[in-house]
């Protein structure tokens, strides 16, 4: 086993699939996963998300901003078949043994306990579509209270959102012209203008932007 190495401050992200266990073919839902994973990363992981065990993911970075924009991509990769909440905490890591990518410390401490906090309030009627939630280990890290309101007005959209909806909001988080949205999706681009104004999903854009500029 290699020497184990603290970490500066970094973003652990867990996450884990809703209602897995439901899943007709938990195999191909495994190989789905796995290939959301790999295909997501915008290059600002320190790890790229692998699963550990069972339905759960892990991965790390830089900054909590890059770990809420990668939770997000994931997300929205796997809606509508698979839903996914998320975990995300702040603070030191310890490298226990690089190689097998085993690591400890307060960063992932607060990572559980927030996706702890996701599962727990999502069983309330009025946070029932909250995925995603902050928490760092101490003081130092991005206001807790701020990142953590604007992560249930953006979960909530996104789960008020219908099938056609989640297809045009992932084009336009890829940056997807909205008149190659509608030719994609067989209406007009008016109509898919319509929709972003209506169900929010311009809005849903600008506030994951900025929550990627979180640090």
């Amino acid at each position: 086993m290699s020497e184990s190495k603290v970490s500066a401050y970094q973003a652990a992200l867990i996450g884990d699939l809703v209602g897995s266990r439901k899943a007709a073919d938990r195999v191909a839902l495994h190989r789905a996963v796995t290939g959301v994973l790999s295909s997501t990363d915008s290059g600002a992981a320190i790890e790229v998300p692998a699963i550990t065990a069972g339905d759960e993911f892990q991965g790390r970075y830089a900054d909590v901003g890059a770990a809420l924009g990668a939770a997000f991509r994931i997300r929205l990769a796997l809606l509508p078949e698979v839903d996914v909440r998320f975990g995300v905490g702040w603070g030191e890591i310890t490298v226990l043994d690089e190689e097998r990518r085993i690591q400890d410390g307060p960063a992932w401490w607060s990572a559980r306990a927030a996706i702890v906090a996701t599962e727990d309030a999502a069983t309330q009627p009025g946070l029932r579509t909250l995925r995603t939630s902050y928490q760092p280990s101490g003081d130092d890290g991005p206001p807790t209270e701020a990142v953590n309101a604007a992560l249930i007005c953006r979960d909530h959209l996104v789960g008020s959102l219908d099938d056609r909806s989640v297809r045009i909001l992932r084009g336009l988080m890829a940056g997807q012209a909205k008149t190659t949205l509608a030719e994609a999706e067989g209406i007009s681009p008016s109509a898919v203008s319509q929709r972003a104004v209506r169900d929010g999903l311009d809005a849903i854009v600008a506030a994951s932007a900025r929550l990627e500029r979180v640090r």
